[in-house]
């Protein structure tokens, strides 16, 4: 018997074709005026859906703005499947904000991921908006440790393409992985993740939204 259900497949399938539809072009010269940050998780035993989107100054990197939203989760824990289960609340949160976003980082992956399509790159599909996954762990590929630098870094390689940079972003401590979501180019995931950097281990956008989604 096949142990996944059609509905599991049919999300599969539906990936592949949103992967197509990314585009690996850069659509930003720098950093831009507004940036986004998002962060997922979980309440209520998994039954809820918390994501929070903080808008940050792309110059002073100061937040400007920030929203909450939860709802019910609809999708169990599927490997590969995260960005159906946190999506619409990711949504939700960034359409709350006052202000469009011009790149939006997100806490998780981009193309770093089996299909090509981590819930950065899906997010970016469905807004048309610069997005850039940052992972804290590796979903897919192989790499050379970076050095123990900040600002170190190695290409992140899977199935013999480069989809992505193993980030040492603070010292002493375990990398980032940076993969481009839509409207971004592998080189400019980069330099773009480098200039949020503040001496955290996340760069700002996607700490601010981990600490406002960490409240209680």
């Amino acid at each position: 018997m096949n142990s996944i259900s059609p509905d599991y497949a049919k999300l599969r399938q539906q990936q592949v074709a949103l992967a197509a539809q990314v585009e690996l072009t850069d659509a930003l010269v720098g950093l831009p005026a507004r940036v986004a940050g998002i962060d997922s998780g979980f309440e209520d035993s998994g039954r809820t859906t918390l994501a929070a989107a903080v808008l940050l100054d792309g110059v002073s990197l100061a937040a400007m703005a920030s929203a909450l939203a939860r709802l019910p989760t609809a999708l169990p824990y599927i490997p590969g499947l995260l960005s159906f289960r946190e999506l619409p609340a990711a949504l939700q949160a960034l359409a709350q904000l006052p202000h469009v976003p011009q790149l939006v980082m997100v806490d998780g992956h981009g193309i770093a991921h089996p299909r090509g399509l981590g819930i950065a790159a899906h997010l970016g599909v469905l807004t048309g908006l610069p997005s850039i996954g940052i992972g804290k762990s590796r979903l897919v590929g192989d790499y050379d440790e970076p050095g123990p630098l900040q600002g170190d870094h190695s290409p992140l390689m899977f199935k013999g393409r480069q989809v992505g940079w193993v980030l040492r972003s603070k010292p002493r401590c375990n990398p980032l992985f940076v993969s481009p979501g839509h409207r971004v180019s592998v080189a400019a995931c980069l330099p773009l993740v480098l200039d949020c950097l503040r001496g955290y281990r996340l760069p700002e956008p996607t700490r601010l939204a981990d600490r406002l989604a960490s409240r209680r």
